[in-house]
């Protein structure tokens, strides 16, 4: 069944702190947190919600959603990394998205007033943050087999795979 959408009222969100990393550019970059596993970074919230943080050093990790800022335009279609055939958006990381929403499971370090330090992280410096949740494996691990799609057996390429420049705006 195919059923058009009408347009709905845009979603306003702003964001609650900024992502803290080593990486100025997006060439070169890890391209998820299994690529990242021994960087640090610093999640710096407005510090009216450094309250927030309280119990979150209970958690081994959290969940960043951010927005891809550096982000414009997207494809239906696109030939992720660590693949060379032309995959549909959905089933990708790609960061050009319809709603350039990003998500990293991050392990938290330490949390210091309105400072989450964490690692694992592979966004570029500067990130807008819009939400952190908790992981807790009883909520967010699957039970029973797991597939998953095109990237069965690339496990292993995530941690040497680097950002180029397929998703780079160009100006």
């Amino acid at each position: 069944m195919s059923e058009s959408i009408a347009p709905q009222t845009p979603v306003a969100m702003r964001p609650i702190g900024v992502i803290r990393t080593p990486f100025a550019a997006l060439e070169g970059m890890p391209i998820q947190p299994g690529g990242a596993r021994e960087v640090l970074g610093q999640v710096v919230l407005d510090a009216d919600l450094a309250p927030a943080l309280a119990d979150v050093d209970g958690f081994s990790h959290v969940y960043l959603l951010y927005c891809f800022h550096q982000s414009a335009g997207y494809k239906t279609t696109v030939t992720p990394y660590l693949d060379d055939t032309p995959r549909g958006l959905f089933a990708t990381r790609a960061p050009k998205r319809p709603n350039p929403i990003g998500l990293s499971v991050v392990e938290v370090v330490s949390v210091a007033g309105n400072v989450l330090t964490v690692r694992g992280i592979d966004v570029l410096d500067g990130t807008p943050l819009l939400d952190i949740k908790p992981y807790a494996p009883a909520f967010d691990a699957p039970a029973g087999p797991v597939r998953s799609g095109w990237l069965d057996g690339r496990k292993d390429a995530v941690a040497a795979t680097r950002s180029d420049d397929r998703f780079v705006t160009t100006k």
